[in-house]
């Protein structure tokens, strides 16, 4: 079973309906951001999802966080898009589901989820906006929560994109680590209400795993033994260690892409799902061929210059386990 996250950069569609904020993606903008290559950008996305299947998942990820879309219209064009694409290919459609919320975002971006409906069934859906009480006109992106059954176990996702590093990262580091303060807030609400909950933490999180916002705040630890039933494990530490990132600034790697999980998914006898594997999917064809930037993330525009590209983030992937091992 798969849980993927995949920040798709700057989802916009063609129409200039919030100002300033997105007349760069209309066909007036500084991009010339115009239908063709919003159409390009699409049936790139969808490659890059349904490239994702995997002998264990063939229908592929069964849940798929999502950052950086404009509105519901441009994930319902992406999702027919990855069907089209499928049945190009001779695979059977896989019939992805939205979840989606507007939020007070300056910039008018969104988080949202998508879901396999033969997996996973959507019970309840809330949004909760990240409060600075020192600065009250602060606007970001509202934290997702959309909780149900996955193949008939209670399992929560709580779909972010925590504040930028805008301004410096130690600058803004406050901002990120209330952030992760409102999803342990949100995951301990939820076992309020139900001790056996799996919870999933997935995100742009603009940290990497070992940063004050997720080490601390949030307090997703490192080593998977020492992970509470209501604490969080996160898989991705180690494989930043190993210096895979999800995307790259001036020559380093970070890897803010992230999907935590609650620690009774790590033994999964609560839950009845079983954490086995996570991956960054940074297949070839979504790099950077050749130049300064070889190998990493090929994204839409870059110096501003259409690239005709994916994202500047690759996706990350977590695996469950259904059959839970000692």
């Amino acid at each position: 079973m798969g849980v993927a996250f995949y920040n798709l950069e700057n989802l916009f569609d063609t129409i200039n309906a919030n100002g300033k904020y997105d007349l760069e993606f209309s066909p007036q903008g500084a991009r010339k951001w115009d239908s063709d290559k919003y159409w390009k950008k699409v049936n790139n996305l969808a490659r890059a999802i349904s490239a994702m299947a995997t002998p264990e998942t063939p229908l592929g990820p069964a849940i798929i966080g999502i950052s950086e879309v404009e509105n519901r219209s441009v994930v319902e064009d992406l999702v027919k898009a990855v069907d089209n694409r499928l049945a190009e290919e001779g695979r059977d459609p896989w019939g992805l589901q939205i979840v989606h919320h507007e939020s007070p975002d300056l910039r008018g971006i969104d988080v949202a989820l998508l879901y396999n409906p033969l997996y996973f069934a959507v019970e309840n859906v809330t949004a909760h906006t990240l409060v600075i009480p020192d600065n009250p006109d602060f606007r970001t992106r509202d934290q997702l929560c959309v909780t149900g059954s996955l193949l008939d176990k209670p399992m929560s996702f709580i779909v972010n994109h925590w504040p930028s590093r805008l301004g410096g990262q130690d600058e803004s580091s406050y901002l990120r680590e209330a952030a992760g303060e409102l999803s342990k807030h949100i995951a301990d609400s939820l076992w309020t209400v139900n001790p056996d909950q799996g919870v999933i933490v997935m995100g742009d999180l603009n940290d990497d795993p070992f940063d004050k916002s997720c080490a601390k705040s949030l307090g997703a630890v490192r080593d998977m033994k020492k992970a509470k039933p209501h604490g969080f494990y996160n898989p991705f530490w180690r494989v930043i260690d190993h210096g895979v990132g999800t995307l790259s600034y001036r020559g380093k790697w970070n890897l803010f892409d992230q999907i935590i999980l609650s620690g009774n998914l790590v033994d999964g006898e609560d839950v009845g799902l079983q954490y086995w594997k996570c991956t960054v999917f940074n297949k070839r064809f979504l790099r950077t061929p050749s130049g300064q930037y070889k190998d990493t993330p090929l994204r839409t525009y870059s110096r501003g210059e259409f690239l005709n590209g994916y994202s500047d983030h690759f996706p990350t992937e977590i695996f469950l386990l259904r059959e839970v091992t000692e």
